[in-house]
């Protein structure tokens, strides 16, 4: 058993979010050549702090050697990696998808695998989940799935619950939660 290196590696980190950025943070440490692309731009102090450069989503996938996915899952991300996508990445790349499954065209992604397209893929969220016994994906020796447990640590889930819970008295006393996934829908200031 064998792993890919990391230093002097490119990760492209599609969403450079909170998350994205932490994403950052960390392959800083493993001297990772780090690039991006996000629906904002970074501020060029951002970018030099966190060592990012800005890419289009095409070089983005051309230049990594781990694609990383950090967005939400909206209409224009639904199957945002697909097979025309998967197509420009190096051979030796790794995907990685820990945002929301149906960003990844599950079949694109299975048949390039098989293939040998893309050296392999690290999932936590998959299109339908749980992950049905039949997936292909369990059958696939260059891919290493977990069960949407990335949060599964425990000083993260004590955070979640204490967020959930204020989110809840904010909502009570008619203040806007800090966290609002869809504000639309709030009658809260």
């Amino acid at each position: 058993m064998v792993g890919s290196d990391l230093s002097g590696k490119v990760i492209g980190i599609l969403g450079m979010g909170r998350i994205g950025k932490a994403v950052a943070s960390r392959a800083k440490s493993f001297s990772m050549n780090i690039i991006y692309h996000s629906r904002h731009k970074l501020a060029n102090k951002e970018e030099q702090f966190l060592g990012a450069r800005y890419r289009s989503f095409k070089q983005l996938l051309e230049e990594s050697d781990f694609v990383s996915i950090h967005l939400p899952l909206t209409k224009e991300t639904y199957h945002l990696i697909n097979a025309e996508s998967i197509d420009m990445m190096k051979r030796t790349a790794f995907l990685i998808n820990v945002a929301r499954g149906p960003i990844v065209d599950e079949d694109a992604l299975v048949n390039a695998l098989r293939v040998g397209k893309i050296a392999g893929a690290g999932l936590d969220v998959f299109e339908e989940e749980p992950l049905p016994d039949d997936s292909p994906l369990l059958s696939l020796d260059n891919v290493l799935l977990t069960p949407h447990i990335g949060s599964a640590a425990e000083r993260t889930r004590h955070k979640m619950g204490e967020l959930a819970a204020k989110n809840l008295v904010d909502f009570l006393l008619n203040k806007k939660p800090s966290n609002i996934v869809n504000p639309e829908y709030s009658s809260t200031k």
